[in-house]
């Protein structure tokens, strides 16, 4: 992954919960839409899952707290320890590790029930080349009868419409006032943009802000199904919100028995 990819998730990962009105209670409910959702491709108990791009933890604790088994790993190394403590807090079980997640089959130990890879993180690969790259290494760690979940936005309809920003997310806490929110830069042909994550925190009297930056890929349904195809797996669904009852649109796809 690009340095560049290394320190956007760098700057976030010490505010990265700032961006959820209350991120703990989003570890709740994002657990149960994913367990409704991991539910329709997995029929065992105590299911095993890879977040291969956990963050600070947001879906794999939520999971631990269901009952699956969780390995988790992300890119960026202080995310995992954020993680890591973020576990022991929810007294949650969960193996964590530092892997990019075009590299899991050497990273990585065994298959699993489920793989997954959410909140938009695939967008940061930028070439079709990576993005085959990424989700071949993410289907080889599925086990037979398994599935790879996949989210992000749903760029067939954002490339449209071509945002400049985000709405600002604003919350009030002891330590004082924070405000997140997103500012777009497309490219010219729309097949990406700039984005800029702003943070700013109230210290005292003061304001800091924070911004992350990184470019990330508008991919388009048809090439994401395109390299799901490329991968042996079978079965791709596109679920979009009003199907899942997640955030984003998710692509999932099985692996044969």
């Amino acid at each position: 992954m690009s340095d560049e990819v290394r320190q956007f998730y760098q700057t976030l990962a010490s505010n990265y919960h700032l961006i959820f009105a209350d991120w703990r209670a989003s570890v709740r409910r994002q657990s149960e839409v994913l367990d409704n959702l991991l539910r329709r491709y997995l029929d065992k108990p105590n299911p095993s899952v890879l977040d291969c791009s956990c963050g600070i933890g947001t879906q794999a604790i939520g999971l631990a707290l269901r009952g699956y088994t969780v390995h988790a790993t992300d890119l960026n190394a202080d995310a995992v320890e954020r993680a890591r403590q973020e576990a022991a807090a929810f007294d949650v079980d969960i193996r964590f590790g530092v892997a990019d997640f075009r590299e899991l089959e050497s990273a990585v130990p065994g298959q699993f029930d489920a793989v997954i890879s959410f909140d938009n993180s695939i967008a940061h690969m930028q070439t079709e080349t990576e993005l085959e790259q990424a989700l071949r290494s993410m289907a080889a760690k599925v086990a037979p009868g398994g599935a790879l979940l996949v989210s992000l936005r749903d760029y067939d309809q954002l490339a449209q419409e071509q945002p400049r920003s985000t709405l600002p997310v604003v919350k009030d806490q002891p330590e004082g006032r924070s405000i997140v929110f997103q500012v777009w830069d497309w490219d010219e042909d729309a097949s990406g943009y700039r984005l800029n994550h702003f943070t700013v925190k109230q210290q005292g009297e003061a304001w800091e802000t924070i911004c992350a930056v990184s470019h990330l890929r508008a991919w388009q349904r048809a090439q994401i199904i395109a390299a799901l195809e490329k991968t042996g797996l079978t079965g791709i669904d596109w679920l979009l919100p009003e199907a899942s009852g997640f955030y984003q649109p998710v692509a999932a796809a099985r692996k044969p028995a």
